[in-house]
């Protein structure tokens, strides 16, 4: 981790089943893990997740949008691949703040919303919609939305975190189909959750939109055949909350040498 601190708990805030919580068991100094989800079946999924003995683990029931975390109490909060499922993100950022002691960390990771630009394409593309206009009588939102790095960057400063960082990443993922591709998103619990979705395609949609996704984005390799390409973005982020040993800016115009001067080495 970039973060040299020795944490003695971190609560674990969208949690699943503990992947995050898994991973943590190697972390030196930890004492305490506390595992929160709006999801009782998937929070004791693994009634196992940590061996170390010396690692207390528990797990409340809790949703996103309504924390139920003690003010100023907690050291460090993480949340892995869960906020985007969050309908009030601001307000739910706002309450990780108050969670947090002075100078405790927010380190968070989610999907960012270029995750799945094909098949938004593809189910947004005035081709698919056509198909299903033609074929349903009407057409349907299919990607849920999500946010993009510089809103969140804006969000995690509106929520008064001190000293944010905001990065980027992407991993493409390669299957035979599209077919393959929405069992893969049913099994990691990703489908749409939009209330007013049309609660399914007729099989005849779906072939026209495979058939469309393959046409724009397949890829063909000598070894592996034909396959298409779906994007994961991954926004990272890290907020403090405020704390008065915190460095902080200079005030403005308080330099003593210009940046001119600086270029050319006459400051040095």
């Amino acid at each position: 981790m970039d973060i040299k601190r020795k944490y003695r708990e971190v609560v674990d805030l969208g949690s699943g089943s503990g992947v995050l919580a898994r991973d943590l068991e190697e972390y030196e100094g930890l004492q305490n893990v506390i595992m929160t989800d709006a999801s009782e079946p998937m929070l004791w999924r693994d009634p196992s997740i940590i061996d170390n003995p010396s690692i207390k683990l528990q797990r409340i029931l809790m949703d996103e949008e309504s924390l139920n975390l003690s003010p100023n109490a907690h050291e460090c909060i993480m949340s892995c691949l869960s906020l985007h499922w969050v309908n009030d993100l601001p307000g739910t950022l706002v309450q990780i703040k108050n969670a947090l002691k002075p100078d405790g960390v927010f380190i968070g990771a989610m999907f960012g919303g270029d995750t799945l630009f094909e098949l938004r394409h593809v189910a947004f593309g005035t081709a698919f919609q056509l198909a299903e206009q033609e074929r349903q009588g009407g057409i349907s939102a299919r990607v849920s939305p999500m946010t993009d790095c510089r809103s969140m960057s804006s969000l995690i400063n509106r929520a008064g975190f001190s000293i944010p960082t905001v990065d980027i990443d992407e991993v493409t993922v390669h299957y035979p189909s599209m077919f393959e591709l929405i069992d893969d998103l049913r099994w990691m619990g990703e489908s749409n959750a939009i209330l007013n979705r049309r609660p399914f395609l007729r099989r005849d949609t779906l072939l026209a939109a495979a058939s469309i996704y393959e046409a724009l984005y397949a890829k063909t390799d000598k070894e592996k055949g034909t396959s298409i390409p779906a994007t994961f973005q991954v926004i990272y982020f890290i907020g403090w909350k405020p704390d008065a040993s915190q460095p902080k800016p200079l005030e403005r115009g308080s330099a003593e040498r210009s940046l001119k001067e600086l270029g050319t080495g006459s400051a040095l």
